[in-house]
C-alpha cells in the first residue's frame, strides 16, 4: 500500500510546527489554532473564500505569501480523516511552491495566489470524484478466462463484495462499469490466430504451435505484436455479462472496449495501439471529475491500464487494491509501483469515503495535480 507517512525524518517539514517556527503544542491557544485548522477545510463545512484564504495565512499582512507561510497552508490542507497532519519533504514542498511563484521573487502575491487557488487548493480539498469498475464479467470470474486458473490463483469474484461496499457506503459523484467486448473474430482469440498473417519475425508461426498467454506477431505497419487469451467476453455472450451480484447503480454509464477484431484494448480509454479512445474520457470531463478511483479485474491488465491511462491524461488516480485481482503476483506488484511511479495512490477500501469526502487529503495526489497545473501554465505560455 502507498500513502504519506507521519513520521518526520531527514529532509522533511513538520507540518505540526506553526509558521513562527514553533509547535502547537508550546502555544498556550494550541488546540484553538488547530480547531480553526481543521474547520478551514472539513467538508462539513462551507469552503472558505479565497481572500479569507489568503488572508488567514498571510501572518506578515503583506498580502502574498512566503515560503513559511505557504507551509503553513499546505500543513492545514494535506490531513487524514482523523485531521492528522501529513508531512512534505523540503525538496516536494519547494517545487510546489515554485510553481505557484510564477515571477520567482520568493512570494506568491495576491494574483499567483488566485491561480493556486482556483487551480489547486479547491481541487485538493473538494475532489470530485468517479469509480471506475473495470470488467468484472463472468468468463473473468468463472468462465473461459477465469483468472483462479492464473498463476496467482486469485477468485475474481471476491472483488464483488468490497465493490457493492463502497457503493452502498461512498457517494462517489460518478460510476462507470467497463467491458471486454470482443467479436467473433477478435485478434487476442487463439483460435483466431490462422485468421491473421504471421510476420517472419514472430516466435509463433500459426495456430498449430500457438499457446495460450504465448506472444504472436502479425504483419502490419507497425507490427502487431499480440498476447493470445482464450475466446472470452464474445459480444452478447453469458461470458461478456457482469457478475450477477454485482450492484449496478441506476443510470450509470457501460463502457465497452475491445469491440474492433483488429487491436485487443485494456485500457477503459483507448486500445492497446492508441487508434481509437473509448467515450470515457470525454465523459470524466464533462462532469469535471479530477479524482478516478479504480477497482475490478484483473489488477494487472486492465485495471493496471485503466489506472495508468487515468493518470497519464491528468486525473489524480486512485487504485482499490482490495477490490482487484489478478493473474501474476509479480505483475501486481509492478502494478503498484507504476501507479505510485505516476504519483497515485494504492489504498485499502477502509480508505476511499475519507478521500471522497475530502476529509483524507493525500500529498502525493496534490503534488500530481500541482504537476498538471505547471504542465497546464507551460502550455499556456508556449501558445502565446
Amino acid at each position: 500500500m502507498s500513502g504519506s507517512g507521519a513520521k518526520v525524518g531527514p529532509g522533511t517539514i513538520n507540518i505540526n510546527t506553526c509558521v513562527n517556527g514553533s509547535t502547537f503544542s508550546d502555544q498556550p491557544n494550541s488546540s484553538e489554532n488547530d480547531e480553526h485548522i481543521q474547520d478551514f477545510f472539513a467538508p462539513s463545512n462551507s469552503l472558505p473564500s479565497m481572500e479569507t484564504c489568503l488572508s488567514s495565512f498571510d501572518i506578515d499582512r503583506d498580502g502574498s505569501l512566503n515560503t513559511t507561510e505557504f507551509t503553513g497552508l499546505c500543513r492545514t490542507i494535506f490531513r487524514d480523516a482523523q485531521n492528522t497532519p501529513y508531512d512534505i519533504s523540503e525538496k516536494k514542498m519547494k517545487e510546489i511552491f515554485d510553481i505557484f511563484d510564477t515571477n520567482q521573487d520568493g512570494l506568491i502575491d495576491a494574483q499567483e495566489f488566485e491561480i493556486c487557488w482556483q487551480k489547486w487548493i479547491k481541487t485538493v480539498v473538494r475532489p470530485v470524484c468517479a469509480l471506475v469498475v473495470v470488467d468484472v464479467q463472468n468468463d473473468f470470474i468463472s468462465g473461459s478466462l477465469a483468472i483462479s486458473n492464473c498463476p496467482a490463483k486469485q477468485n475474481g469474484e471476491d472483488v464483488v463484495e468490497p465493490i457493492n461496499r463502497l457503493l452502498d457506503s461512498v457517494h462517489f459523484d460518478c460510476v462507470f462499469y467497463t467491458l471486454d467486448w470482443h467479436p467473433d473474430n477478435h485478434i487476442s482469440f487463439i483460435d483466431n490466430v490462422g485468421l491473421r498473417p504471421v510476420h517472419e519475425s514472430s516466435e509463433v508461426h500459426g495456430s498449430k504451435d500457438a499457446k495460450v498467454y504465448d506472444t504472436v506477431v502479425f504483419e502490419g505497419t507497425p507490427l502487431i505484436h499480440q498476447k493470445l487469451w482464450p475466446r472470452h467476453c464474445v459480444q452478447n455472450s453469458w461470458g461478456a455479462k457482469l457478475h450477477e451480484n454485482l450492484k449496478i447503480v441506476e443510470g450509470s454509464p457501460f463502457i465497452y472496449k475491445g469491440t474492433n477484431p483488429e487491436v485487443d484494448s485494456y485500457s477503459a480509454f483507448w486500445d492497446n495501439s492508441k487508434l481509437a479512445a473509448t467515450p470515457l474520457y470525454s465523459e470524466l470531463s464533462a462532469k469535471g471529475i479530477t479524482d478516478v478511483f479504480v477497482c475490478g479485474l484483473a489488477y494487472d491488465v486492465c485495471v493496471a491500464a485503466t489506472s495508468l491511462h487515468s493518470s497519464e491524461l491528468g486525473f489524480r488516480t486512485v487504485m482499490i487494491d482490495e477490490a482487484a485481482r489478478g493473474i501474476t503476483l509479480e505483475e501486481m506488484e509492478n502494478t503498484r509501483q507504476s501507479i505510485i511511479d505516476q504519483h497515485g495512490l494504492v489504498v485499502s477500501c477502509d480508505q476511499v469515503k475519507g478521500m471522497v469526502q475530502g476529509a483524507d487529503r493525500r500529498v502525493e495526489l496534490g503534488y500530481k495535480l500541482a504537476i498538471n497545473v505547471k504542465a497546464e501554465m507551460k502550455s499556456t505560455e508556449i501558445a502565446h
